[in-house]
């Protein structure tokens, strides 16, 4: 046996090195299209429509500030320049500003062009901005409303990589630090794909870091001695190892909800450990040998362990049938870290404790005797105060329900981005100086016959575009009509009042001759190539999923309304619609996934109890945890959105670790042959101090994520450590509650 144990060692020696292999080869990822439901109808008339055009989001916002104005002639020759080299960075294809646009000018010896900005002649700067500002087209889009911040808008190669997008970011930054700006903001694909990717980095090690620490510190609180808190730490930090290693052998890619891995190991292995270890203790405090109480807590142990192991698993495996991809690879990945975890740890025990003695592992304190008196005065409470335990039971369920009446779905945008991080600013100053970020599209459909470009389709289009103006949060609107109304603005000296449509069609037949003879137009990306289709691309603040939602309802029942479904027919379309649908999957999914996942678990508990009774005992105080959970996100008005739907995966996890060690316990007693009360608090003792002790120990873990700058993972600790002390007193008082109730003894 001793030389099994040293074989085993020798395995975990292999397999440490090819995990550090791997870790180094360990890839992370962030794409927002990842966070799209799958099969989702309007996601696939999306990708449909934007054949015949581009995505919606493939462009960089770089805004340049100067507080005393940005028309000053050594700023504006700099920015200027940056615009120019801006131009050839890597994997765009255009780079745009108010320094290098001009307006056209009619003449009476045909079409000239004068600068929007002249900027080597100051002394227009008065006139120059005045125009600018009045000019819908500009303001809220290249230009400020106080003129105090002026932007770059690049346009991306579609679709762009994470390879790409670190590499232009990375010469874009190189770029901006050559100019002495007051200030630089930089929106867009490629810039969210660069700074999430490196918060994903940073939060796994930070958490990693923060959670090892602070689990053996507790460790040591609880055992006091090193030793115990070195085997331990060993064989949580060799799970995470060889689970990381293991999802970067099979190229398994981290996103943004990878900084819960290192915690979701704790779970599993601090529960494990504690159990385990308290066991083992226990065996030695009776006078058995260390070969022979490690096999005695290994069979009396193992096997609940082992199906803790299975039942979390399967909580996390019901997330794969959500329809959001990132919360899919988060369940599997998830699911795997739990099995890994279990096997990894139970081997590493099964080698390691053996060689020591009881005194070698713990210390014995007044702390730790404690829990003996705790567990005996709540085993007493539970007999005498049932009448108590049930009322204040059914008064929090019916509170909960409360709770959960008022969950709402209004996330927003920046809700996830990191704290503090110059990411997060620049989105801010977007939505405090532009016209934001959130993408709407409006797809536009010209019927019978007629053309996207026709005149009388474009005048339908422009009803609803006036209509949109009389949102708030939108201030930037772009179609195929900029086109005309610049055309007829140019016809009349470019007066900010002539931008709009011509009144007659026959101004319109000579503005649409101008439009075809121009070399490159805008019209090729707002009008399809067999000009049966348009788009009206919108961006609008980050004002919440749901007035989101109350909006675009409002506007699809004004178009219904006021516009001619004969000539033209709209819908509204676009990422951000999509990714607002997100919302809604995740909480029907949260629903359909952990339902079966909990029949799931209640069959497996028959086949492993065969008793019905045990059965019930075990499904109830595992379905109060998680009406805790959801009844805390109503309450605190926290709006439910993929990061925090993880939460009652792990909520179920953690709350079914504990119910099954404490009935496989009752059970072990029951079959020695002892009385139901003799039962319950021989597993009070010593099955309940466990519970106690794991329960703290993750209680701080999960508080690690309040070191995480993603606000989802603060909020996912939060909510459960909280839920933590719920599923625990679940276990301890109304569980010996239900068994006196469905059990009894035979003479009985």
């Amino acid at each position: 046996m001793h030389s099994q144990r040293n074989l085993l060692l020798g395995i975990y020696a292999i397999l440490t090195a090819l995990s550090i292999f791997f870790l180094f080869r360990l890839k992370f990822t962030f794409d927002f299209e990842q966070f799209f439901p799958k099969g989702d109808p309007d996601w696939e008339f999306f990708k449909e429509f934007i054949k015949d055009f581009e995505n919606d989001d493939n462009f960089l916002l770089v805004a340049v500030e100067r507080k005393d104005g940005i028309f000053d002639s050594t700023f504006l020759a700099q920015f200027h320049d940056f615009t120019l080299k801006a131009s050839e960075l890597p994997h765009i294809t255009s780079a745009t500003s108010l320094t290098e646009l001009k307006y056209p000018l009619k003449t009476p010896f045909g079409i000239t062009a004068v600068p929007i900005i002249h900027i080597d002649a100051p002394e227009f700067y008065k006139t120059d901005r005045e125009q600018v500002l009045q000019d819908r087209r500009f303001v809220n889009n290249l230009i400020s409303e106080d003129a105090t911040s002026i932007v770059v808008f690049i346009k991306t190669v579609n679709k762009s990589t994470q390879e790409q997008a670190e590499e232009l970011m990375e010469k874009l930054n190189a770029l901006k630090v050559q100019y002495p700006f007051e200030g630089v903001h930089i929106l867009g694909r490629a810039c969210f794909q660069k700074e999430l990717v490196w918060m994903q980095r940073r939060e796994v090690t930070v958490s990693t870091v923060i959670a090892a620490l602070l689990t053996a510190a507790i460790f040591f609180f609880i055992f006091r001695r090193w030793k115990t808190v070195f085997i331990s730490m060993t064989g949580i930090g060799l799970a995470l190892l060889f689970f990381v290693g293991l999802l970067s052998a099979f190229g398994r890619e981290l996103n943004v909800l990878a900084a819960l891995y290192p915690v979701l190991i704790c779970i599993v292995g601090v529960a494990d450990t504690i159990h385990i270890t308290s066991k083992y203790l226990d065996e030695m405090g009776k006078g058995l040998a260390p070969y022979d109480a490690i096999r005695l807590t290994m069979k009396e142990i193992g096997l609940a362990t082992f199906i803790t192991c299975v039942t979390t698993a399967i909580g996390f495996a019901s997330l794969v049938t959500n329809r959001n991809e990132p919360i899919q690879d988060f369940g599997i990945n998830a699911a795997i870290g739990v099995i890994t975890a279990f096997f990894v740890i139970y081997g590493w025990l099964w080698a390691i404790l053996p060689r020591f003695k009881s005194e070698d592992l713990i210390k014995p304190t007044k702390e730790y005797e404690f829990w003996d008196r705790f567990m005996a005065a709540t085993y007493v409470f539970t007999k005498n105060k049932k009448s108590l335990i049930l009322w204040v039971s059914l008064g929090l369920g019916i509170a909960c329900l409360v709770g959960i009446s008022k969950i709402n779905t209004n996330y927003r945008l920046k809700s996830n981005l990191p704290r503090g991080e110059k990411i997060t600013e620049d989105f801010l100053f977007f939505e405090k100086k532009f016209s934001g970020f959130r993408p709407v599209e409006f797809a536009v459909f010209a019927q019978n016959g007629r053309d996207a470009d026709d005149f009388e389709v474009l005048q339908q289009m422009d009803k609803l575009e006036q209509h949109l103006r009389t949102y708030p949060p939108i201030k930037t609107i772009v179609s195929v009509n900029d086109i005309y109304r610049s055309l007829h603005a140019m016809n009349y000296g470019n007066r900010a009042a002539e931008y709009r449509l011509p009144d007659s069609i026959q101004e319109y037949e000579g503005y649409k001759r101008l439009a075809e003879k121009a070399p490159s137009s805008a019209a090729e990306v707002l009008l399809s190539k067999d000009h049966k289709k348009a788009r009206i691309a919108v961006r609008m603040l980050d004002v919440g999923r749901d007035t989101v939602v109350m909006y675009q309802k409002q506007m699809e029942s004004w178009w219904k309304a006021n516009t001619d479904s004969s000539i033209v027919k709209f819908k509204i379309t676009g990422t951000g619609l999509v990714l607002d649908k997100n919302s809604m999957y995740i909480r029907d999914n949260m629903l359909q996934g952990l339902i079966p996942s909990i029949l799931i678990v209640a069959l497996i508990m028959a086949f492993l109890f065969m008793d019905w009774r045990l059965v019930l005992i075990f499904t109830i105080p595992n379905v109060f945890p998680l009406l805790f959970t959801a009844a805390i996100i109503g309450f605190l008005n926290i709006p439910l959105e993929a990061g925090i739907a993880t939460v009652f995966s792990i909520v179920f996890g953690i709350a079914t670790d504990d119910t099954i060690h404490f009935l496989s316990a009752f059970r072990i007693y029951r079959r020695k042959g002892l009385l139901v009360e003799a039962a319950l608090e021989q597993t009070m003792a010593e099955t309940g101090k466990a519970m106690c002790l794991s329960s703290i120990i993750l209680f701080f873990s999960f508080l690690v994520l309040l070191f995480s700058i993603h606000p989802p993972s603060v909020v996912v600790g939060i909510l459960v450590s909280v839920t933590l002390v719920g599923a625990v007193f679940c276990d301890l008082l109304l569980v010996p509650i239900m068994v006196r109730w469905l059990i009894r003894d035979s003479k009985e």
